[in-house]
């Protein structure tokens, strides 16, 4: 974290993974209590993935302890289960600049953007497979057409025009 903090080290996954691991099971354990975890899913090979979901704008201040928080949950895994292997990943999982790519330089520096981080379709179809994101998009758009008048009214009351 120190490194990555004061941009002495880049991100790098793995090695941080790696290095994680080769420490896990050393020195006293301490309890600690991490942030909850949004999603778990565990693969049919094994692997577990450890996903926090932010909203579409994060602050760009909070990377330093969205990567803590990452880190923690390799941590507190690999002390259980020292030779898991591990995932932890921010997702956001609707791009605003849509159809532009994510503005991803804000993280940049603080996570490791190839295997932390996945935004919208990369998140979506990740967890349900390839157009997931696209089939959602339409559910959403349709429901919203069906819903319109119903969410109109809704909303009418706070319109102080």
């Amino acid at each position: 974290m120190d490194g990555l903090a004061i941009a002495t080290s880049s991100p790098n996954k793995i090695e941080e993974i790696n290095a994680i691991r080769a420490v896990c099971q050393s020195g006293e354990m301490k309890t600690v209590k991490p942030t909850k975890v949004d999603v778990k899913l565990v693969g049919h090979d094994g692997t577990i993935f450890l996903f926090d979901i932010k909203t579409a704008k994060p602050n760009a201040g909070g990377f330093k302890e969205f990567k803590r928080t990452l880190l923690e949950w390799v941590a507190t895994t690999l002390a259980a289960h020292p030779n898991a292997n591990v995932q932890t990943i921010i997702a956001i999982p609707y791009n605003p600049y849509e159809p532009q790519q994510y503005n991803r330089w804000t993280m940049r520096g603080m996570l490791d953007l190839e295997n932390e981080l996945k935004v919208a379709a990369e998140f979506w179809d990740f967890l349900g497979g390839e157009g997931a994101y696209t089939d959602l998009l339409d559910i959403f758009e349709r429901i919203g057409l069906e819903l319109r008048p119903e969410i109109d009214a809704y909303f009418v009351k706070y319109n102080r025009n």
